[in-house]
């Protein structure tokens, strides 16, 4: 299986968006730190290339992958560039990260391979699994006494999106709507990754 294995605070710097968007508080670089000011003036493609590899990048896909969620969301009723994104926050690895389960959407991912996770009562352990309105994700009755879901069970959650419902006791969590554009917790122009592709 293809993976990322980008230095993270690089790639961050590189596209302009800050490592606490992937889960990561404590990551920087302190590589090259004039290069900022030297830089040439980007082109409309390379703008829109920018803010393709920032999606990429942030959801952990792929180029072929990509390119397939573009697919859909042009079949998709409404806004290609808001359906691109509501494809991406529906995977499961990335829902498991907005619970909280996952500290980072690498971590979340792992935790999926690794089938700690039920969805509507059935193991799935493909991140990219694509949620829909009323299922319910629960973790596995041998995966609860795993320490880190100890320690989220006694008061380690973040706040969790109102697409989301979030049940503590019972580490389950069910998708209660679908999510929208104001979801998206970073700067973005989705416009340009559908100009990118149309071309």
């Amino acid at each position: 299986m293809a993976r990322n294995t980008e230095p993270i605070a690089k790639r961050c710097k590189a596209l302009d968006i800050s490592p606490a968007v992937l889960g990561y508080n404590n990551k920087k670089t302190i590589r090259n730190p004039g290069g900022d000011r030297r830089r040439k003036k980007v082109s409309e493609y390379g703008q829109q290339l920018k803010e393709k590899q920032k999606v990429r990048f942030v959801y952990g896909v792929l180029e072929r992958q990509f390119r397939i969620y573009y697919k859909r969301a042009v079949d998709m009723r409404g806004v290609t560039g808001e359906n691109l994104l509501q494809l991406l926050e529906r995977r499961l690895d990335n829902v498991i990260f907005r619970l909280g389960f996952g500290v980072t959407r690498r971590h979340a991912r792992q935790l999926v391979n690794h089938g700690h996770f039920l969805v509507n009562g059935k193991k799935v352990d493909i991140p990219s699994y694509t949620l829909d309105t009323d299922d319910v994700i629960t973790v596995r009755e041998r995966s609860r006494e795993m320490p880190q879901f100890k320690a989220l069970r006694e008061g380690g959650f973040n706040i969790v999106p109102k697409w989301l419902t979030l049940n503590v006791d019972d580490l389950s969590a069910t998708v209660s709507a679908m999510p929208s554009r104001e979801d998206i917790d970073f700067p973005l122009q989705e416009n340009m990754i559908v100009e990118f592709y149309s071309r």
